[in-house]
Parts: C-alpha cells; sequence; structure tokens
C-alpha cells in the first residue's frame, strides 16, 4: 500500500510538469500521424515508429528518406548528424541519472529535447522519490506523442488538406520552451551562450550541420565559465 501510494503521489507531482509538453506532443504527434497517412504508411507503422524510435524532428525526416528511398547509409548519417545533440543532453544527466536503477534505460531512452529540458530543471521534493518521478515524467511525455499520432494516423484516413508547413510545430514547441526555461530563471547566461553560438554556427557552417558544432561550442564556453567561477570561490 506504501508503494502504490507513493507512485499516486510521485505521478500528482509529475502531471502537471507535463501539461506544456503534452499541449505541443498531443500537436506534433497528431501532425506526423497525419503525414504518414498522407505519405502512404499505415496506422500500425505511425504507432510503431511511435514508440519505438521516438525521435521527433528524426521521425519527420524519416518520412521523408523513405518515401524517397534514400541510400540507407545516407539516412544513418543524418539520422546521427540530427541526433548528436542528445550526447550533450546524456552527459549532462550522468549525475541525475547514475542511481536510478531499473528506470534508467528508459529514461536514457525518451530522453527527447521536451523531456530533457523538464527534467534538468526539475527539482524533486525530498519526500518524493526522484528516480520515480523522472521515469514519470518521461512516461507521460511518450504517451502524448503516442496518443498524438494515434489521432493524426486515423485522421489522416478522414481529413484531406494541405500538410505543408506542419512539420513547424516541432519549431514552435521549442521556442516555448525556451522562454519558459528564460522566464523560470534570473540567470540568462546560458541560455544567451546557447543563442549566440547557434547563430554563429549557422553563419559559419550552414543550417544543415550547425548543431554538432553549435554544441561544443555551447559546452565548452560554459565549462570553462564554471572551472573559472570556481577557482575565484576557491581563492576567496
Amino acid at each position: 500500500m506504501n508503494n502504490k501510494h507513493e507512485r499516486i503521489k510521485a505521478l500528482k507531482y509529475a502531471f502537471p510538469k507535463t501539461i506544456p509538453v503534452m499541449a505541443g506532443y498531443l500537436v506534433l504527434g497528431a501532425a506526423f500521424g497525419i503525414l504518414m497517412r498522407v505519405n502512404g504508411f499505415g496506422i500500425f507503422w505511425a504507432l510503431v515508429w511511435s514508440i519505438f524510435v521516438y525521435a521527433g524532428s528524426l521521425q519527420y525526416l524519416g518520412i521523408t528518406f523513405f518515401a524517397a528511398v534514400v541510400n540507407p547509409w545516407y539516412a544513418l548519417f543524418m539520422s546521427v548528424m540530427l541526433n548528436a545533440r542528445h550526447l550533450f543532453y546524456g552527459l549532462s544527466m550522468v549525475d541525475q541519472l547514475k542511481d536510478a536503477g531499473k528506470f534508467r534505460p528508459y529514461l536514457i531512452f525518451s530522453l527527447t529535447d521536451e523531456t530533457f529540458s523538464v527534467l534538468c530543471s526539475e527539482q524533486v521534493p525530498d519526500h518524493l522519490p526522484r528516480h520515480l518521478v523522472y521515469f514519470l515524467i518521461a512516461a507521460l511525455d511518450h504517451l502524448y506523442w503516442i496518443a498524438g499520432t494515434l489521432v493524426g494516423a486515423m485522421a489522416g484516413t478522414m481529413i484531406r488538406f494541405d500538410t505543408a508547413g506542419m512539420d513547424f510545430a516541432l519549431t514552435a514547441l521549442f521556442t516555448v520552451i525556451f522562454i519558459d526555461q528564460w522566464k523560470s530563471r534570473n540567470d540568462h547566461r546560458a541560455a544567451c551562450i546557447g543563442v549566440f553560438s547557434s547563430v554563429l554556427c549557422v553563419l559559419l557552417f550552414g543550417k544543415d550541420v550547425f548543431i554538432v558544432p553549435a554544441m561544443v561550442m555551447i559546452i565548452s564556453v560554459i565549462t570553462i565559465g564554471y572551472w573559472k567561477k570556481k577557482d575565484k570561490e576557491e581563492q576567496m
């Protein structure tokens, strides 16, 4: 009973944290489901992708790969480039997930951009099991995406309209999350470093390959700043 009560309390705490993601993922998942049906894929395949691939922008890109029958090696390269940012997400979450136990494999699998944005700044109260809360946040986000995909895939058989621009919903969600993070923090240095690094790398490397250089630059600048700050504190 105690475990059941604990899980219920953790769920009640986790659910409100996921509401902004739910609002975005239901729309994004539906857009993905519609695009799958428009490109000739059935509901089954749309759900399989959302359950086992669950990679947001890569799923959208995957539709193009399959519809155009691109070279598998090119698809692999583009997939790695598009999701290379998750390497940095994982590195920044090592300490938070090192004791996650049975929850760890799923938390690694489900660490999307939006889930990472919630978890990286989440301060779970001491009376709640931290890793269970993390797991519930990640699982709820995943369920929202699957539900949106199902609705979109079903609607795709009944509704016919121009789908151009639907994938922009992903960019819109990123923007909303960034604004929310900006409002919730007093120190905006990390956000400014991220924006500046991204803009600079777009200008230097182009919009197709700027993500990895930008992430390297962001991590490097923040790490250098962290160690300089630590040195000053030790000198004081």
